[in-house]
């Protein structure tokens, strides 16, 4: 607990040195920064501190707080037009402590919710508010309250999350509408907070400033993130993770992944059946039944802080006449030419690191439950087994075999 609470601490202390507390060397560009008192003042993707094995398809806004007993923080905002957004709040170890998924989070009264009713999208954004309401004690979900605090735990620190997953529009990482209000009730007293003009992003400044940044985020991933894949495991094989715990887990998403590592003439294939999804960029909503609400393959560098190298989402995935993909990833030296349209790459990236490839599950309905990432982990049974046709099989392959006979010649079927 110790090595986390330092972690924020030290990263409040850069958020004040780039506020102009100390002198630091920032990019011409970069402008005045805003009021340290504003909300939501880190970002993470696959481009800004991409950390934690994200997913390239989603946008992570965090608040840490600390909230005495009686205090409360009030979000309020705008549905986003996106495939999936969620509260998420943590504890010092930084596991969950409590989730608001979208489609529990009720609307302000004269409001809809698009995430329930598919109809409610057609609203102006002024009808499609909600608020919640952050509380160090237990919450009632009902009235959108969210437990902010750890039960049991020592110091009353805290870090709520906004997730973004598939905005409509892609140019706009928070679905179209502005990131939620703060309002802070501390010690009986209100402290407004508006989201911050920019998030705060190490890569933009240089010097000992950025040094620590990139330190401290460093040393608290590869400590979380040191047990996911005990070295022992097989390559190249997809299994549960030993534990995801200490990276922000989001608890409606499961995963399953591989370590593989590159050798030039060698390219990795893999091959399952897709679950099927909401295709919210096709116009469909994300209240259609479907057997996920999303599904992803991400390659990350097995290496601190874990970032994402690529990956294909159910949307950008090709699939053959039977519902079934084809993914090869490859360096671009060893990728084969003249490829079926049923198979989707994923750029392998620098070939000094060994990766890890995660596919995930996101809200199973209770028809595909069965053969989910989600039953396997609950029941603690091998994927291989309880996911059928939906286990993602994989195995390393020469170029020349692949072209020669595709995905069957590597797979043997």
């Amino acid at each position: 607990m110790h090595s986390v609470v330092a972690l924020f601490v030290r990263l409040g202390c850069v958020v004040a040195l780039i506020s102009g507390v100390v002198g630091f060397a920032a990019p011409a560009s970069a402008g005045p920064p805003d009021s340290a008192l504003c909300a939501w003042r880190f970002m993470s993707n696959d481009t800004v501190l991409n950390v934690a094995f994200p997913d390239a398809n989603s946008t992570y806004w965090l608040m840490p707080y600390v909230l005495g007993p009686g205090d409360s923080i009030e979000l309020s905002g705008t549905y986003p037009a996106a495939r999936y957004f969620s509260l998420n709040t943590y504890g010092t170890d930084l596991n969950t402590v409590d989730t608001l998924r979208d489609n529990q989070i009720a609307p302000d009264p004269g409001s809809g919710n698009p995430y329930v009713d598919a109809s409610a999208a057609a609203l102006p954004t002024d009808q499609q508010r909600w608020h919640a309401r952050l509380v160090n004690g237990p919450a009632n979900h009902s009235r959108n309250e969210i437990q902010a605090v750890a039960s049991g735990q020592s110091t009353p620190i805290g870090f709520v999350i906004v997730r973004v997953y598939v905005p409509t529009d892609p140019a706009s990482l928070s679905g179209g509408v502005p990131l939620p209000d703060v309002k802070l009730t501390l010690a009986g007293n209100q402290v407004p907070a508006q989201p911050c003009e920019q998030p705060f992003n190490p890569a933009t400044y240089t010097g000992p400033v950025a040094d620590a940044a990139k330190a401290v985020f460093d040393q608290g991933i590869a400590a979380a993130a040191s047990g996911a894949f005990p070295g022992n495991a097989p390559e190249a094989t997809f299994g549960n993770p030993a534990s995801t715990a200490g990276l922000f887990p989001n608890g409606d998403n499961k995963y399953v992944g591989t370590r593989i590592s590159y050798q030039p003439g060698r390219l990795v294939v893999v091959r399952a059946k897709a679950p099927t999804f909401p295709d919210t960029r096709a116009g469909q909503s994300p209240t259609e039944p479907t057997q996920v609400r999303y599904w992803s393959m991400c390659q990350n560098d097995l290496r601190t802080p874990y970032p994402v190298v690529a990956c294909a989402s159910d949307f950008q995935t090709a699939l053959d006449a039977d519902g079934y993909y084809t993914y090869v990833l490859a360096a671009p030296a060893d990728l084969p030419a003249n490829l079926p349209s049923t198979v989707t790459t994923i750029p392998w990236g620098s070939t000094d690191v060994d990766k890890v490839l995660f596919l995930r599950n996101m809200t199973p309905s209770a028809a595909f439950y069965p053969n989910s990432v989600q039953a396997s982990q609950d029941a603690g049974t091998d994927p291989a087994v309880t996911m059928g046709p939906y286990y993602p099989r994989a195995a390393y392959c020469s170029t020349e075999t692949f072209a020669a006979g595709g995905a069957g010649a590597c797979l043997g079927a």
